[in-house]
């Protein structure tokens, strides 16, 4: 191995969270796999192969990059969905490759027809309705002007209804999430009298689909949930006081590792690293791990972070360098170059949860995650 850490995604790990979305979803619901953000920092290149290998076979992402990568690293033609952004010779690119995309304003939608017309293919479009979140989505007084569009628009696919929620993963968003609800519903009843039907009615996200099932409909766009985590504690406590469980039903897909790079002495009254934040008060063994800022590792976590080795929870101590971390070693036996350090994972009977780390570097769990380099090398194990 040239890097000096290395990510690893759990098979099995995939394979209890597929059974829950399914649980959650059921037979009427299709399961789209939200990858973007490099699959929540997961890797596309790796993840997206594992998911296609359950039988998943549409995935959305924000950009016509991360389009690209999935289709390059699946086999079976999967459906794609770009959400988020599209310039000209992006939107190009998708309606020559199949790849479907969100319309949320006027310009996307009749660029798309003229392009489609020029190519003589058809657009594929889902429809993005703004209900409430105010942040893209056809406004209410624009709909009767594309919808009328749409009908006579000889290249447009109407593959989809859709709009997405303001954060229906937090009860003090309820109202505004029920009044979302109640606008895509009267919008849906509108567009339907207008003889436009599309293939599919799409708006819940990982929240939305276990605190509102209703929002689920033809299909539903999974992220967060399919790596192990639930959105928010707060969701994850619902789930469980509904269900009247104890253990989290998902498991951690991801695990961060790398290696002891060496162990030495320090004497007591020695500072340790740069700068004077770090004060030996005795005697000390300490290890340090190839692995920085550079990589992932924050600078916050300087002297209270935790890293696992043999098993046992240790701490950070001194600054974090952009290349290398120290951490104390003096309780831990035997501890020699080249022991497995575990970064974020399991490791015996300990684990680092990515939410721990989180917390020590004041970041969410989706921050920390797709902030982890595209570069460290991710590897599928059983």
């Amino acid at each position: 191995m040239l890097h000096t850490s290395r990510i690893e995604l759990s098979k099995s790990a995939y394979a209890k969270n597929f059974q829950f979305i399914q649980k959650t979803l059921g037979d009427k619901t299709r399961y789209s796999s939200v990858v973007k953000g490099n699959a929540y920092g997961h890797g596309i290149a790796q993840f997206t192969p594992m998911v296609e290998s359950f039988g998943v076979d549409h995935f959305s992402v924000f950009s016509a990059i991360e389009a690209e990568e999935v289709l390059k690293n699946t086999k079976n033609n999967p459906t794609v969905m770009i959400m988020g952004m599209l310039d000209l010779p992006q939107l190009e690119w998708a309606i020559e490759h199949d790849v479907e995309f969100f319309v949320f304003d006027k310009d996307r939608l009749h660029h798309a027809q003229a392009i489609a017309r020029r190519m003589g293919k058809q657009a594929k479009i889902h429809l993005e309705i703004e209900t409430g979140m105010n942040r893209t989505g056809i406004q209410e007084h624009e709909l009767k002007e594309v919808l009328s569009f749409i009908s006579k628009a000889d290249s447009i696919a109407f593959n989809g209804l859709c709009t997405h929620y303001a954060g229906a993963e937090s009860i003090a968003n309820y109202y505004r999430v029920q009044q979302q609800i109640k606008k895509f519903n009267e919008l849906q009843e509108q567009i339907r009298d207008s003889g436009l039907v599309p293939n599919l009615h799409h708006t819940a996200c990982s929240a939305a689909s276990i605190r509102y099932p209703e929002t689920q409909m033809d299909l539903a766009r999974i992220g967060i949930l399919q790596y192990g985590f639930f959105p928010t504690r707060e969701v994850l406590v619902d789930y469980q006081t509904k269900h009247e469980m104890v253990d989290e039903p998902l498991s951690r897909i991801i695990s961060w590792k790398s290696q002891l790079m060496d162990v030495r002495t320090v004497k007591k009254g020695e500072f340790i690293g740069y700068g004077t934040s770090y004060l030996a008060n005795e005697e000390m063994v300490i290890g340090l791990i190839p692995v920085g800022y550079s990589n992932g590792f924050s600078r916050s976590l300087s002297n209270q972070g935790r890293v696992l080795i043999r098993g046992q929870r240790v701490s950070v101590i001194g600054m974090v360098n952009m290349n290398m971390l120290s951490v104390d070693l003096t309780s831990v036996q035997g501890a020699e170059k080249g022991d497995e350090i575990v970064l974020i994972g399991r490791q015996g009977e300990n684990e680092i949860s990515v939410a721990s780390f989180g917390e020590f570097s004041d970041q969410v769990n989706y921050e920390l995650l797709t902030r982890l380099p595209k570069d460290l090398p991710r590897v599928v194990v059983d």
